[in-house]
């Protein structure tokens, strides 16, 4: 999947589906299935390395776990999140930030808001970059938004995304993420735009969905927000399964013979 097909999803109204994914192993297996597109997601610093926010992502982390993604998937198309601070500091250096991750093996970049990132992303896509924009609840501003908090919910903070999300579409962005805004405003944005909108949070009218792996697969005991379904009740079983593999240790059950050299 290119990023021209998203938005060739969105005219033929089928829905895109997409999931985070952070290594090697997940990588190889999420290769054979249905998904749309990998992002590997600064939300990796919560989930992989236990801090309390995506702030604390560098681009290191992100390169690394891009370049393991990327191997693993070799037929998915590969989102990368650009971290925080990363395409702040100038022209010269978000370019470079950006090319670290495209060169470990993303085929776009994500990156959060949009006042003062609308020259990059237009010098990213006339560069040859495609890049995913992504409004709404944009957790690297948590210490500006107070916390993990519904966006857009008066009139005129409405009224500033959906210009905003025009803005991102006009400066190049193939397709939008729409974070934790109230349902019919991502509607309203989804048939006000021409490029497809990834919701998370956003209710069912935007173009796509997209989830953080271990929330869909139950493992993240630390957070369930509302718009998160489990899928499996993947900490249940993995426990299980260890406590299978404990109980055949101690009565001597493995290795049985069949496992010896």
């Amino acid at each position: 999947m290119s990023s021209q097909l998203f938005t060739q999803k969105k005219q033929a109204q089928e829905k895109i589906a997409v999931l985070t994914c952070y290594d090697y192993t997940t990588a190889k297996i999420l290769n054979d299935s249905t998904l749309d597109a990998l992002l590997i997601g600064d939300s990796l610093a919560m989930t992989m390395y236990g801090f309390k926010d995506t702030v604390m992502a560098t681009l290191t982390m992100m390169e690394l776990h891009t370049a393991a993604v990327s191997r693993g998937a070799r037929d998915k198309f590969i989102i990368s999140d650009l971290p925080f601070l990363s395409y702040r500091k100038s022209l010269s250096k978000s370019v470079s930030a950006a090319e670290t991750l495209m060169r470990a093996g993303a085929h776009a970049l994500k990156l959060e808001g949009a006042a003062g990132n609308l020259t990059l992303i237009s010098h990213l896509v006339e560069s040859g970059i495609p890049v995913m924009g992504h409004l709404g609840l944009t957790p690297q501003f948590v210490h500006v938004l107070g916390g993990y908090k519904v966006q857009g919910k008066t009139v005129a903070a409405a009224e500033r995304l959906k210009q905003d999300a025009l803005a991102l579409q006009e400066a190049g962005c193939f397709a939008l993420v729409l974070e934790c805004i109230p349902a019919p405003l991502a509607k309203e944005i989804t048939q006000l735009l021409n490029i497809a909108t990834i919701g998370i949070g956003a209710g069912s009218d935007t173009d796509g969905q997209v989830l953080v792996l271990q929330d869909l697969l139950g493992l993240n005991l630390d957070f369930k927000a509302k718009f998160v379904k489990h899928f499996l009740s993947g900490s249940h079983l993995l426990n299980e399964s260890v406590n299978q593999y404990v109980q055949s240790v101690k009565q001597r059950e493995f290795p049985s013979y069949e496992h010896c050299y």
